[in-house]
This record gives structure tokens, sequence and C-alpha cells, in this order.
């Protein structure tokens, strides 16, 4: 996910997709510890998205007030 296309969403889009990628995040530790996981480098690119979203969520909140 590229910073242009969060900065492009609205603040309830941008939660909704911190909540889903914190779930994915979950999964994808769990599935590590199981064994399980495939792409290891995904857990990564999940922690970075999650790092741009709320960066760009505290922009937003900062610029509003």
């Amino acid at each position: 996910m590229k910073a242009g296309e969060v900065r492009d969403m609205t603040e309830d889009q941008l939660k909704d997709k911190l909540i889903q990628l914190k779930k994915e995040q979950f999964n994808l530790r769990f599935q590590r510890a199981s064994g399980q996981l495939e792409r290891t480098a995904r857990i990564g690119e999940v922690r970075k998205d999650i790092a741009r979203i709320k960066t760009i969520l505290t922009e937003k909140t900062r610029k509003a007030s």
C-alpha cells in the first residue's frame, strides 16, 4: 500500500483498514508460531502498513484541529 493511496482515504476508511491489518497481523503471528507461515515477508509489510496508516491518521487529526 502506497502513502498516496492511504492519504486519499477518509478517516473512517483508515480506521477500518487499521482494524483489518491488526487482525491480519495477529493471524500471521499465529501462523508463524505454529510453523504454517509461507510468506514471512508479509509480517514486515503489514507492520509498515499499520505504521503508515497511524501516521496519516495522526496528520489528519492534527490538521483538523
